[in-house]
């Protein structure tokens, strides 16, 4: 049994300036249709964020049905098993569940009113399945924790870290007799586990710390475990049996020095499975060009595009005593004069760096512009500058961390 673990698509994203990746996604999508094939793939894992946003343009919607039709001729892959992330809307992803379930396509958007729908069985409709999935999407707070008066943030965080642990072990506890039948048991999870690497266009979502569950939160009947949410591959705990995929295009600018992977699980019955990353073509590159004026011009003449589907989107950082509007023009005509090689979506001044950042900054690793940090981390910097004890600054993140979830919730709505 052969499973291809993606997660991350984020359909429909628009980049600076509303550029849309539509072309970016469409090659992917297609490459993917290849590789199914080519490596005989039995079923489909998406763990999460199949849209960028809760309420998708109509033409990522399109290019997501189309996705699955094409799939349906498959000669191989005749199960597809989709869950909602912390970035899609449930009901969206579950408005077309029961027409798309003729297709063989499980979708789960949110946590189901009857949790023992998040079980599946495969093949469908087989007597004797081959496969069985607990497929789980982005949890919630208020599905996993009750709320409770007067406690503190360090409770809510263990209440929700708990609730999140005891929704796996619930499933696990229906499950687990599969491998005593010698039945593969897998799990998908949309959240941030402890110890990952997050970018900087994965959004913080949770209260505190609340979303890093360690990898005890996920029992040990889980013969593999695919995770989204996290966009750079990644192993949990040092196990390798538990992994984020990451995204298949880079999201944003600082997401290009890592590979774009899909994961080749193969098992073979009741056991840890062996897992194989296999590499998305890169179709456009997404590069920083930093330095005078005069470097960052010849930078854009000399950049070689050869290879690429499209474009090079181009963020640049621009030292010069000119006139900024000059500046501007300038950088402007050297792009245009690529003849469509590069295209250079924003121009910033390169920050003086003071005495305390050279201090603190080594000169390869520039103090970062404020569209690099996270609200959080933002925040984090503001409560930086003040004198507030360590209650007091964990009261404030929790808060924060609060605000954050109420506004990625309406984002859904």
């Amino acid at each position: 049994m052969k499973i291809l673990h993606t997660a991350d698509w984020h359909l429909g994203q628009r980049f600076q300036q509303g550029h849309e990746r539509l072309a970016e996604h469409r090659c992917f999508l297609d490459w993917l249709l290849q590789t199914i094939e080519a490596e005989a793939v039995d079923v489909l894992v998406v763990a999460g964020d199949v849209f960028d946003t809760g309420n998708p343009p109509a033409a990522a919607r399109e290019l997501y049905y189309s996705f699955l039709a094409q799939l349906k001729s498959s000669a191989t892959c005749h199960d597809v098993v989709i869950v909602g992330g912390n970035h899609d809307s449930a009901a969206t992803l579950n408005a077309s569940a029961s027409l798309l379930k003729a297709l063989r396509v499980h979708v789960v958007g949110g946590v189901p009113t009857h949790y023992l729908d998040q079980c599946i069985a495969l093949p469908h409709g087989a007597a004797v399945p081959r496969l069985v999935v607990a497929a789980v999407p982005f949890l919630r707070d208020a599905e996993v924790r009750q709320l409770v008066a007067g406690e503190s943030p360090a409770e809510r965080e263990e209440r929700l870290r708990h609730g999140i642990a005891a929704h796996y072990h619930a499933l696990a506890d229906h499950l687990g007799h599969y491998r005593d039948l010698g039945v593969p048991v897998m799990a998908t999870g949309h959240l941030f586990a402890a110890g990952g690497t997050a970018g900087d266009a994965e959004r913080d979502i949770h209260i505190g710390t609340l979303g890093q569950i360690t990898a005890d939160a996920f029992p040990a009947c889980f013969d593999y475990v695919a995770l989204g949410h996290l966009h750079r591959p990644q192993v949990v705990g040092g196990r390798a049996h538990i992994r984020y995929c990451g995204a298949p295009i880079p999201l944003s600018f600082s997401e290009t020095g890592h590979p774009q992977q899909v994961l080749l699980v193969a098992f073979s019955g009741a056991a840890c499975p062996s897992v194989q990353a296999l590499d998305v073509p890169c179709t456009r590159q997404l590069r920083r060009f930093k330095g005078s004026l005069e470097q960052v011009v010849q930078a854009l003449t000399d950049h070689d595009n050869a290879g690429f589907d499209h474009a090079t989107w181009a963020e640049v950082a621009v030292e010069s005593g000119l006139p900024w509007a000059l500046v501007q023009d300038q950088i402007r005509e050297a792009w245009q004069a690529t003849e469509g090689r590069v295209q250079v979506l924003a121009v910033r001044k390169l920050r003086e760096e003071t005495a305390l950042a050279a201090a603190v900054y080594l000169p390869e690793a520039p103090l970062p512009d404020l569209d690099e940090l996270t609200p959080r981390a933002v925040f984090e910097q503001l409560l930086d500058t003040k004198d507030y004890d360590p209650e007091a600054r964990q009261e404030l993140l929790a808060t924060f961390g609060e605000l954050l979830a109420y506004q990625a919730a309406d984002a859904v709505v």
